[in-house]
């Protein structure tokens, strides 16, 4: 089976076009990223490299597509709406799609309380086993042919200040997790587990307190060996750490749609473990 995976899209509207009053203090902190940070630059083009991942999807024949959070920018309704179009036919369909919000989807208490994530994508959030669930969706499970199960987790909480973007998955998922994991109906099927914050840097070790995801060590003590892989992003780099006996794999997207370093993994899973995955770019 191959998956494709993707992460930190964050398809960008026009800041300067929308009235100020409507964007609230935490956007009218963010023009500054958009503008000396030059995040509207980078992500110019994200419209156009989420449709090519997307393609390239359908042109690796992959079993499923999976995008681990950060669609928009800011959590616009128009940034939602952007990246569903960009995804076109392949975002309206549970089997071969799955995708859970990340921190820049929940960024004002607003977006949260209005569910706009799930305005655009609630269809994405259905379980094949809803018994599981301990905080909303969550976890949500998707059984994909005989041999995958894909188990959604939710790590992004509306940040209490910007500059805060670290992700908690919470006792409850855990909890949930735990069980599904003891459940018959995954038995001789490899569990990759979608989660936007990442357990581990690039090198290896704990994330900062503020950026990373808290209950890191608690989520991997669940996970041993290669039938297990943690998919994740935040961290814009693109990396993957093998499994060893007592921990998944972990493959970090990066930024797949930033300018100059667009891609994404073609994960591979047979016999019920996952085997590897190449780092591929699209074309644009």
């Amino acid at each position: 089976m191959r998956i494709v995976h993707c992460s930190d899209v964050h398809i960008t509207d026009d800041y300067f076009a929308l009235p100020l009053h409507r964007l609230g203090w935490r956007r009218w902190i963010a023009l500054a990223e958009l503008t000396v940070g030059g995040r509207a630059r980078r992500y110019a083009g994200a419209p156009h490299a989420l449709a090519a991942i997307a393609r390239a999807a359908e042109g690796h024949a992959a079993d499923h597509f999976i995008l681990s959070g950060d669609l928009t920018a800011y959590a616009l309704d128009s940034e939602f709406r952007g990246a569903r179009e960009a995804l076109g036919p392949l975002a309206g369909d549970p089997r071969r799609c799955t995708i859970i919000p990340g921190n820049h989807d929940v960024y004002t208490p607003g977006s949260h309380q209005k569910g706009r994530f799930a305005r655009h994508f609630g269809h994405l959030l259905e379980s094949d086993l809803p018994q599981y669930r301990r905080e909303g969706a969550f976890p949500l499970v998707r059984l994909v042919g005989d041999e995958l199960a894909v188990v959604g987790l939710l790590s992004a909480r509306v940040p209490p200040t910007p500059g805060l973007s670290f992700g908690v998955i919470g006792e409850a998922q855990l909890a949930g997790l735990e069980a599904l994991l003891k459940d018959p109906r995954l038995d001789g099927r490899a569990v990759l587990i979608v989660v936007h914050h990442a357990p581990l840097t690039r090198k290896g070790v704990a994330d900062r307190w503020h950026h990373g995801l808290r209950d890191a060590e608690a989520l991997l003590r669940l996970l041993p060996g290669p039938r297990f892989a943690v998919l994740h992003g935040h961290i814009h780099q693109r990396y993957h750490h093998p499994a060893t006996a007592e921990r998944p794999h972990l493959f970090g997207a990066g930024s797949s749609t930033e300018a100059g370093h667009e891609g994404y993994w073609l994960i591979d899973v047979a016999h019920g473990q996952v085997v590897g995955g190449q780092p591929l770019a699209p074309s644009l």
